[in-house]
């Protein structure tokens, strides 16, 4: 989108006088002419003057809402954000990409109930466009402008399932890229690179979880979980992520971000090359994390009941087969103790449904969580034994995790396409007794 209108403003008033005129263009839905000189014309205004006037994020925020609220927006809104992903598609100037990028940003954030702008872009397949963007020498230099990217990123994927040819722009060094990203950032957990790189990650992983699970109903080859891909090769050099996803589970509020990183945490604890990747340390915090969280947690929400059963799938591979699961058992008693709760019903709870029931079973069948056996079965292991039944379910969900086909189901498939499944609205908060309480 060429500039074609110079601007000589004297101060920052004018500045916003001139963007008000701009955004208040009327103009019919075919006068396609005047919509193109008026957004060449925002962006001119907007990108020559943004070191002046637009330093800040909420500063930027300001100018792109101008724009959304305006006569030029409201009433030619297909057209115009049809023009501006034409133009993110089509930039390499970083000051435009950052006007575009924060208008599709907040667009999409603005109208979340129908997703239009996240639509859009999807059938116009900006995906690749923004794991290219992401990466370029020269976006990367203006941490600002990475930022946006990485956030719409996010944002636009957690809304429309990828396609193959957006898989295929996710190789391997791009996801070794992100997480290089986080384990080269500082140690607060607040660094502004922290947060928008591990939601990209997370939302990746759900793309590929869901991937897999529909291509396999379908008979149809998968695609490898580049995220599972890389921790299983690369896990010891990447371990800040690992601690960054215990972090945001122990605080996070909004049920769908839950959601996304217990489904990591299943597809890392499925996964024999993985299942050991969090210390010993960390494991325990994440045990903490977990046992607080479902007792937390109430009994009389559905929303509750689908997060409860989450929590319970990812339990239950922890359980088998990470560290904990070799002496000394940590939380054993609190373990037990929490699983008993959950599966019984008592005067105050309404009774218990009937998926926590076999949930809980399933984790309390874990061996070194059994009371301790006798001498004459001491050690048994036979061919039809629990413990290889929850072997071989482990390596199929490992097999599925990396795109590579499988045979037979069982729980361990269930459990994949019910945790795959699982989903609820962005801003959504999770439910809490301590909530309730108060």
């Amino acid at each position: 989108m060429a500039f074609e209108v110079s601007y000589n403003l004297e101060n920052e008033q004018q500045f916003w006088d001139e963007l008000d005129d701009i955004v208040s263009t009327r103009c019919q839905e075919q006068d396609h002419e005047i919509i193109d000189n008026s957004l060449r014309s925002f962006l001119n205004v907007t990108t020559n003057y943004q070191a002046e006037y637009l330093q800040t994020d909420y500063s930027v925020a300001k100018c792109v809402f101008r724009l959304l609220e305006g006569d030029l927006f409201l009433t030619n809104k297909e057209y115009v954000r049809r023009q501006i992903i034409y133009c993110l598609l089509q930039e390499e100037d970083n000051p435009t990409l950052h006007m575009v990028t924060a208008f599709l940003l907040y667009d999409g954030r603005n109208s979340r109930e129908d997703a239009t702008i996240f639509e859009m872009m999807h059938a116009e397949g900006t995906f690749p466009r923004l794991v290219e963007l992401v990466q370029m020498d020269t976006v990367q230099e203006d941490l600002r402008l990475h930022q946006l990217l990485l956030e719409l990123l996010y944002e636009s994927s957690r809304i429309q399932r990828l396609g193959r040819e957006d898989f295929l722009a996710v190789n391997d060094a791009f996801v070794l890229y992100l997480l290089q990203i986080i384990e080269g950032a500082s140690d607060d957990s607040e660094d502004p690179y922290h947060y928008p790189v591990i939601r990209v990650l997370l939302v990746l992983n759900e793309q590929y979880l869901v991937a897999s699970t529909t291509y396999h109903q379908n008979g149809r080859p998968g695609v490898t979980n580049r995220i599972i891909k890389a921790l299983s090769s690369h896990g010891m050099t990447y371990k800040t992520f690992g601690c960054n996803l215990i972090l945001l589970l122990n605080r996070e509020s909004e049920t769908s971000l839950q959601l996304l990183i217990l489904k990591v945490l299943y597809l890392i604890f499925g996964n024999r090359s993985t299942a050991e990747y969090f210390y010993t340390n960390d494991l325990h915090v994440l045990v903490d994390v977990i046992l607080r969280n479902l007792i937390d947690l109430p009994h009389d929400s559905p929303a509750a009941n689908a997060l409860r059963h989450t929590y319970l799938r990812v339990l239950h591979p922890i359980l088998t087969n990470s560290q904990i699961s070799k002496p000394p058992y940590y939380k054993r008693e609190d373990l037990l103790r929490l699983l008993h709760l959950l599966g019984s019903s008592g005067t105050h709870f309404a009774p218990v449904d009937e998926t926590t029931q076999r949930l809980v079973k399933r984790c309390t069948s874990v061996r070194w969580l059994q009371p301790p056996v006798t001498e004459a079965n001491d050690g048994y292991d036979g061919p039809h034994s629990p413990t290889e039944h929850m072997v071989n379910g482990q390596k199929e969900l490992a097999r599925r995790a990396l795109g590579m086909n499988v045979q037979g189901g069982g729980e361990s498939s269930n459990s994949v396409f019910e945790i795959a499944t699982h989903t609820e609205k962005p801003g959504v908060q999770t439910p809490s007794i301590g909530k309730m309480v108060q």
